[in-house]
């Protein structure tokens, strides 16, 4: 089992902004410069490079320069930790809520014929 603690904390930080998550959704149509990316948001190009770090010390893309142009991609592995993780706690949850459902579907008639 993953350590969720370690490994989801800078994840779940990174993607928690909206600049960062808009960032997530135009690298997952494919990798793109830095220029590009910050082209499409409102703001300067230092600033779009803040949040790219954020996203890059998360292990939520990857960067690489090719002469002048840094060129990012989205590292797929990162965010599949957060959709396990995500899965492990819907399927805990339906686990939950079934029983609870199975609990309050009982009539107390049930709860007799049981213990007699």
């Amino acid at each position: 089992m993953l350590d969720y603690q370690t490994a989801l904390g800078p994840i779940l930080h990174a993607i928690a902004d909206p600049t960062r998550r808009v960032m997530v959704e135009q690298l997952a149509k494919g990798p793109a410069s830095v220029s590009a990316l910050a082209g499409r948001l409102p703001m300067s190009l230092q600033a779009a490079m803040q949040h790219l770090a954020v996203l890059e010390a998360a292990e939520v893309v990857r960067s690489e320069k090719i002469g002048r142009v840094r060129t990012v991609s989205l590292n797929p592995t990162a965010l599949r930790q957060v959709e396990r993780w995500v899965a492990e706690q819907k399927t805990a949850w339906e686990r939950r809520l079934d029983r609870l459902g199975d609990y309050l579907g009982e009539s107390p008639d049930d709860e007799r014929k049981d213990h007699d």
